[in-house]
């Protein structure tokens, strides 16, 4: 056989070896307890060979009647929480899934900077076709992604080709982003609102952690409106908070993840999850407090409003990531939990979304009907993190 035959024979026969793994994986879900149904892998890590983790998936409706889009982050090998972003698009709520497509590629040069990308979240403004995908940025020869910018690409054809702008940022500090935005109005304007936090004490003791939020008219130039205050009491690491509405007409409300400000390793005592209210469109947050009835061991919930009136959250039982409990003997980020809590009243009794004794975290969920939601997260092996994507489907009655 000569040589560049062999090659492409030997090229062909990896890709269709990497295909058949991930597609193995996914047909082979294990049994799992948990009110989500549906469930599949839309992705492994395996089909990535550049990666050593797929990690923060996020989705969102696309255009047409069960189109559904998913990004998701690829880690690149030898780096942490950075990497490309992909997107995957299912046409028929979630059965099948095709092949992802790039939005952000570490490999593209922006003129003379290599950046990597973490984070994607996906928005589409009322009244808009095109979906945007927002995402932090950060130069390839960092350490981590904590010292990242806002980046942004829109696809204008349900989520099959991807072109990237240029943001006007007003705020050039760094941040970390999980939510996506949230329309409402600051003083009769119309306003998109932005959640997001930086973490500068990790390198600099001259440095804060704080949650704060971003606003835009235009969702091309952003510009910070306000910071999350900190709690009367004790300051608490505050991050990585979802905005939705709240009980009342015009209020927003945040409830964001946490952990000991001085030692990040630590969750708050007990853990809990903060929350801030704001009146005025998210001009102005009060101080904020803590939500006695919704855990938080250091990881990232998915807080959220049902066009029902409830409110949903969906968090991780347990300890932290890092740390073993009774029933935890790999440690936190295992289950996923959730509570609801109808209009005006209080959250009710904890419930099971998915159990299958390997790792899950960072939910997203995205509501198709009222009361049904289509939902991602990463997902792992008992002792192991971030190995692939999973989808499910649940159904919430009032």
């Amino acid at each position: 056989m000569k040589p560049i035959i062999f090659l492409l024979s030997l090229h062909l026969f990896v890709f269709m070896c990497l295909e058949c793994m991930a597609t193995h994986a996914a047909g082979e879900e294990p049994t799992y307890s948990g009110d989500v149904t549906d469930v599949r892998t839309i992705r492994h890590v395996e089909q990535h060979p550049q990666a050593w983790r797929i990690w923060q998936p996020f989705i969102i409706s696309g255009n047409k009647k069960n189109h559904l889009i998913v990004a998701y982050g690829a880690m690149r090998n030898g780096k942490k929480d950075m990497g490309d972003i992909f997107a995957t698009r299912s046409k028929d709520d979630g059965d099948t899934w095709e092949s992802p497509v790039v939005i952000f590629d570490h490999t593209e040069r922006q003129g003379a900077v290599q950046f990597c990308y973490a984070n994607p979240v996906l928005y589409q403004a009322p009244g808009q076709d095109i979906i945007w995908c927002f995402c932090m940025r950060c130069p390839i020869a960092q350490r981590n992604s904590e010292e990242s910018t806002l980046a942004a690409a829109f696809t204008p054809d349900g989520g099959s080709s991807w072109s990237q702008v240029e943001l006007a940022m007003l705020y050039t500090g760094p941040l970390i982003l999980n939510a996506a935005p949230i329309q409402t109005e600051i003083n009769g304007s119309p306003h998109f609102l932005l959640p997001a936090h930086r973490n500068t004490l990790a390198a600099d003791p001259r440095g804060s952690r704080d949650h704060f939020i971003l606003s835009s008219t235009s969702l091309l130039e952003w510009r910070l409106e306000a910071f999350i205050p900190q709690p009367t009491s004790a300051r608490v690491f505050l991050h990585e908070g979802n905005i939705a509405r709240g009980d009342t007409e015009g209020e927003l409300k945040i409830v964001m993840r946490t952990a000991d400000y001085d030692q990040t390793n630590l969750t708050t005592s007990p853990p809990q999850a903060y929350s801030s209210v704001s009146t005025d469109g998210g001009h102005t947050w009060s101080a904020s407090k803590p939500e006695t009835s919704l855990h938080n061991a250091k990881a990232k919930g998915y807080f959220g409003k049902s066009a029902t009136g409830s409110h949903i959250y969906v968090y991780n039982d347990g300890p932290a990531q890092g740390d073993t409990a009774p029933g935890f003997p790999n440690g936190g980020r295992t289950s996923l939990r959730y509570k609801t809590k109808p209009a005006g009243g209080v959250w009710g009794k904890e419930q099971t979304l998915y159990h299958a004794g390997i790792k899950n975290s960072y939910p997203t969920l995205h509501e198709v009907t009222p009361g049904d939601y289509r939902c991602v997260w990463d997902s792992g092996t008992a002792t192991k993190p971030r190995t692939h994507i999973h989808f499910g489907k649940l159904r919430i009655t009032p």
